[in-house]
């Protein structure tokens, strides 16, 4: 029989009344969580500007939730900025990430967000294959930051 999930409280009643999985073999090896620096940057209302980031792996409780999130079912728009709300550890010196101060955020840096997002939860990394347009040369890039010319 079917659970039917409406409201984050039930989705973590759900969570909490699941037996823990047996413990993994050590996972030292395993990146969960990747720095990042957005093309423009966050400017809080103090005026500082939050450039630099982290951002840790989904789960599949991360994006479970917003599906019940009032806010993405009356606009399906919504659910990446509360994703990204929920894996977003850091911003600059700020640690406390919410829908709130995602929606503030450029869009330039909203679309960064989302190719970081996918790449490192799909692909488990942040460096994309390119080629130069003038000689053909392949190569890797790093897409989570520094300045020209670093990788």
């Amino acid at each position: 029989m079917r659970r039917q999930i409406t409201s984050l409280r039930e989705l973590d009643e759900l969570a909490r009344d699941r037996p823990e999985p047996a413990a993994e073999p050590s996972t030292s090896d395993l990146q969960t969580e990747f720095e990042f620096e957005l093309p423009r940057g966050y400017l809080h209302s103090d005026g500082t500007l939050h450039r630099t980031g982290r951002m840790r792996l989904a789960t599949a409780r991360d994006e479970l939730r917003p599906q019940i999130d009032i806010r993405v079912k009356e606009n399906p728009a919504y659910l990446s900025v509360v994703l990204l709300a929920q894996v977003i550890t850091r911003l600059g010196t700020l640690t406390d990430i919410h829908p709130g101060l995602v929606e503030q955020m450029y869009a330039t840096d909203i679309a960064f967000l989302q190719e970081f997002y996918r790449r490192v939860n799909s692909e488990g990394h942040t460096r994309a294959a390119m080629q130069c347009p003038s000689c053909g040369s392949s190569f890797e890039v790093d897409i989570a930051g520094g300045r020209l010319g670093e990788s």
